[in-house]
């Protein structure tokens, strides 16, 4: 039997029957049951939830996930980084401040869908264009609302993040329902992020300039129109928050493909490397991101930054493993400790990879520590200007704790250029 849950209400399913055999179990609902239900989430393990859907409409497949953030959900759906995977949002007012075209980090989000406890409201905010709900009908972007997130919040920390398929059909109802039968073996057949290149995937096709700054009150985003170092920029999926730090610490940024080679990159005589975050598992880059990373470490002195993907990415370049983490890490409330100077600074994270403190070779120590499962959250390079964090300093959504990090490394650009 199969357990299908509703805001309130339960279900069993057969296995083997079809949606319309769903019977009510217990309690009573405020969504509409499985035949009425015009949207559903079923995971591998045969667990469903059904409820309303919003967005657009189709059924997606991938890692189902959640983030606790309370803010920035615009910024989290557009995260390259959340490319195959389906976001449970935690907290339940989603989609309150509506919508506008300058909180994005791509153009063309990648997740495969979302979660909702609560249904989406009319938009209260001065800078809001347009609801969330046309949001993600104009992003592609399939949502429920209406089941209880907390369960299966509950779910994906006790047993891990599954595999799971999400539906919204408004036309499933004059069917008989939807066929959560269907969805399960879509959920059962995909193959799961271990293992999937996705950096090839959201990676840009071909190199850009980035001049872009941060948003401040008044002003909107700034021009960088007098750099003073030229940074290359290893697109693995970037977000534009980052690209928008270095402009502002002034940097010419150049974007490349993850695809690049060592000789691509250093064509571009560049004062510094930042590899960028991204999706996927970070081992599946091996023929081809890990050895540019390789002949990149080779070069005498040239400083090197990595944020998320970037940072494991560096660490199998220099010799390290990573590994898949039981649910990941995905929210704007992280606690990491600074190992040298045991600050503690709240980061913003969003990964299921993790590099293993242990494979870390003795040239490279261990920087950064995350509070709340003791797992690694940074590395350097010992003597040389090389090093990488697996949380978002440039907190989007997020705490501003750890923008120093993008300090270190334009200090460390600069000493460079100073003396090439």
């Amino acid at each position: 039997m199969t357990r299908v849950a509703g805001l309130g209400i339960a279900f069993t399913m057969n296995d083997s029957g079809p949606a319309s055999a769903l019977t009510e179990e217990t309690g009573q609902g405020l969504f509409p049951g499985p035949e009425t239900a015009t949207a559903a989430l079923v995971l591998a393990d045969g667990s469903a939830f059904v409820g309303c859907g919003l967005g657009a409409t189709g059924r997606a497949v991938g890692e189902v996930c959640f983030n606790t953030a309370i803010t920035g959900y615009q910024e989290i759906l557009s995260d390259p980084s959340y490319a195959g995977q389906i976001i449970t949002f935690t907290f339940p007012h989603i989609g309150n401040i509506g919508a506008n075209p300058e909180d994005i980090e791509t153009v063309t989000p990648a997740a495969r869908g979302l979660v909702l406890r609560a249904d989406i409201t009319e938009p209260s905010n001065w800078r809001a264009v347009q609801g969330l709900d046309a949001w993600l009908k104009s992003h592609n972007l399939i949502a429920i609302a209406g089941i209880d997130t907390r369960a299966l919040t509950c779910r994906i920390r006790d047993l891990g993040a599954p595999e799971g398929s999400i539906e919204h059909d408004p036309e499933a109802p004059a069917r008989g329902g939807l066929d959560l039968v269907a969805l399960r073996a879509k959920a059962s057949d995909w193959p799961g992020l271990e293992g999937m290149d996705l950096a090839k995937e959201v990676t840009c096709t071909q190199s850009y300039a980035w001049d872009e700054t941060r948003w401040s009150l008044g002003s909107g985003y700034g021009r960088q129109e007098a750099p003073r170092f030229h940074v290359v920029a290893v697109d693995f999926g970037a977000k534009r928050n980052i690209l928008r730090c270095l402009a502002a610490l002034g940097c010419r940024v150049t974007v490349v493909p993850a695809t690049a080679t060592a000789e691509d990159i250093l064509r571009h005589r560049p004062d510094g490397v930042f590899l960028s975050n991204g999706p996927g598992d970070p081992a599946a880059t091996g023929e081809y991101a890990v050895p540019t990373v390789k002949a990149l470490l080779a070069e005498p002195d040239l400083p090197i930054f990595g944020i998320c993907l970037g940072h494991q990415i560096l660490a199998l370049a220099l010799g390290a493993r990573t590994q898949k983490m039981h649910l990941g890490h995905r929210g704007a409330n992280h606690p990491v400790k600074d190992l040298a100077t045991g600050r503690v600074e709240i980061t913003s994270q969003n990964h299921g990879f993790v590099v293993d403190p242990e494979s870390l070779p003795p040239e490279v120590a261990a920087s950064h520590v995350s509070l709340f499962d003791s797992s690694n959250e940074g590395i350097a390079l010992k003597g040389q200007p090389v090093f990488s964090v697996q949380y978002h300093p440039e907190a989007s959504p997020g705490p501003h704790d750890s923008h120093y990090l993008f300090e270190r490394f334009l200090a460390n650009v600069g000493a460079f250029a100073a003396h090439r």
